[in-house]
């Protein structure tokens, strides 16, 4: 079995790579010890489609800093939308099954219980809008496709776009270094463990049907949750304050509800992803 990974650097491309132990994996990213590839351009999207001939291609290349998203929409879309649709017609040439990360953000305003993949997406901001048009242009050039929503990701690789740390780590960083930690109240969401979600990945892209899926932890919480729960399972003394989105300034717009659950998965009997809360605790033992 051939697998290429695109992204395979980042913080989820890392886990991915890593799950296919038993597989010939390909890595590929715009660094790395891998395959040099930028997705953007075409000519090399096919060229190492067509080299390589993977089975999979699970695609985790994306632009994802969100501010910067907002600032430089063109690059945005032509990672996230452009980039992805070059993959897609290359894997439907050869016959490979495409893999492709989304995100929880294509939601909008509003939400009080948790989305399925059939609800209507309203993205808020440039990033999401990019990311929802990779979905629908990776749907119209390879019908054998596997897109799965995810959000608020982390794990032990470093995040790039974010300076390294993920939520964790800054959280603690900001625990040992300030005298109060703010953290909002009125952002709801389910953190995600990248190596929970590499095996759902896998699990999906080999016996999933085609289509659009749901893939976080179980639950919910708000980013005030989180933190609370950081801190309790490491022992860590902080003043933890209570803030919400208003306190922080920001340009980008971001749905305050987008809670996923995953239901295509759950009806083919396909979910295996834990609770958040014990995602967070596996994760905490890999650091200790």
């Amino acid at each position: 079995m051939k697998i290429l990974v695109t992204g395979a650097e980042g913080q989820l491309g890392t886990e991915l790579c890593g799950e296919f132990a038993d597989a010939e994996v390909h890595r590929a990213d715009l660094d790395g010890s891998g395959h040099l590839l930028d997705i953007t351009k075409q000519d090399q999207v096919d060229a190492l489609i067509d080299e390589i001939k993977p089975d999979f291609v699970y695609n985790a290349a994306a632009a994802h800093n969100v501010p910067q998203c907002e600032e430089d929409p063109g690059f945005a879309f032509a990672v996230n939308a452009t980039g992805s649709r070059y993959l897609a017609l290359a894997c439907d040439r050869v016959g490979a099954r495409l893999i492709h990360v989304s995100t929880d953000y294509v939601f909008g305003d509003g939400g009080s219980r948790p989305y399925v993949e059939s609800d209507l997406p309203q993205p808020l901001n440039v990033y999401a809008a990019s990311k929802l048009a990779g979905e629908h242009l990776i749907a119209a050039a390879c019908p054998n496709h596997i897109i799965v929503r995810t959000a608020a990701i982390y794990g032990p690789a470093p995040c790039r776009a974010k300076g390294g740390r993920n939520f964790v780590g800054t959280m603690l960083h900001l625990a040992a270094t300030r005298p109060e930690v703010k953290v909002v109240t009125d952002e709801f969401t389910t953190p995600t463990y990248t190596i929970a979600l590499a095996k759902q990945m896998r699990l999906l892209a080999e016996k999933g049907a085609p289509g659009l899926y749901h893939a976080t932890c179980q639950g919910e919480c708000s980013w005030f949750d989180f933190a609370k729960a950081i801190f309790e399972e490491t022992g860590t003394e902080v003043n933890l304050v209570e803030a919400t989105n208003a306190d922080f300034q920001s340009t980008v717009k971001r749905p305050s509800y987008s809670v996923l659950q995953n239901k295509h998965a759950q009806d083919q009997d396909l979910d295996t992803l834990p609770h958040w809360r014990e995602a967070l605790k596996a994760y905490l033992a890999t650091l200790s």
